[in-house]
């Protein structure tokens, strides 16, 4: 059974990462920046000359990993949990270089009800050790399907952002490497769902499939163009719901209404027309 004061109250150890420029081209490679190495726009990102990390970073910044949700003390059924929502919030530009000090909470958990399962929320505040100034705020959304009922409080969840009901301003393409899933992994993410195609199968799905957060580093990028002129110190927050896996090697469309410094978005999967990220909001800065 499920204890929420148990979860409210885990001892998550703060984590102190060293970060490099390596760390930054890595993860940069791993969503896809540097697809074309002529566009000094992209190479700011995979080119240690004047180097600028991706907002979208913050998420696999000083991450408390994947083993805690298996631990039996949680009674967190672990194998059918899905990543329902993410969210940033950038305070300051990311580091490239540095230490920065992680700080993990179970802000909330939420009981839908017997059958209708449960709703974690993971928080973590990212700040850098030699400033002491915060650097950025990063909440998932855990959707528990075998842990409603465990008699929590039970209230509806953030209501999803309305999209604009008219046809976006602009649409951004951007394909995936074949191996964007390898790539990715190595800034942290060691799931072999995303690598071993028996555990892909296991889990239902045809072949390994990409990261959920790799596709929202992505879809990052596309916002970073389309939305913030190519200047990633303008992003300032962005949240979506996931709603379908992507395959690497599959081409993103990440369509984009802008209202000002509110910025709606939606992606799909070209190949498949199916939506994987929807109800997106972003904050840009005016430039």
């Amino acid at each position: 059974m499920l204890d929420r004061q148990r979860l409210l109250e885990w001892p998550f150890e703060e984590i102190q990462q060293a970060v490099t420029a390596r760390d930054v081209i890595l993860y940069a490679l791993g969503v896809g920046a540097g697809s074309n190495p002529q566009d000094e726009r992209e190479l700011r990102y995979v080119y240690e000359q004047n180097l600028q990390a991706l907002p979208t970073m913050a998420t696999v910044l000083c991450s408390p990993g994947f083993s805690w949700y298996q631990d039996p003390r949680s009674g967190i059924d672990w194998r059918r949990m899905l990543h329902g929502e993410q969210s940033i919030e950038i305070h300051s530009p990311l580091p490239t270089s540095g230490v920065v000090v992680g700080r993990t909470r179970v802000a909330d958990v939420v009981d839908r009800g017997e059958g209708k399962g449960a709703l974690l929320t993971v928080e973590r505040i990212l700040t850098d050790r030699a400033s002491g100034e915060r650097l950025a705020r990063i909440a998932a959304v855990m959707v528990l399907r075998s842990n409603g009922g465990f008699g929590g409080p039970s209230r509806p969840g953030t209501a999803p952002h309305v999209m604009p009901d008219r046809p976006p301003d602009r649409s951004i393409s951007m394909a995936t490497s074949p191996r964007a899933a390898l790539i990715y992994r190595l800034s942290g993410d060691l799931n072999p769902l995303h690598v071993d195609p028996k555990v892909a199968a296991a889990g239902g799905f045809t072949r390994p499939i990409l990261h959920g957060l790799c596709t929202f580093g992505v879809v990052g990028r596309a916002l970073v163009e389309g939305a913030c002129d190519f200047d990633p110190t303008r992003l300032r927050m962005m949240r979506a719901r996931f709603t379908a896996p992507t395959y690497p090697g599959e081409i993103v469309r990440t369509d984009i209404w802008v209202d000002r410094e509110t910025v709606s978005f939606r992606a799909t999967v070209v190949e498949r027309d199916v939506v994987v990220l929807n109800n997106g909001c972003a904050i840009v800065s005016p430039p």
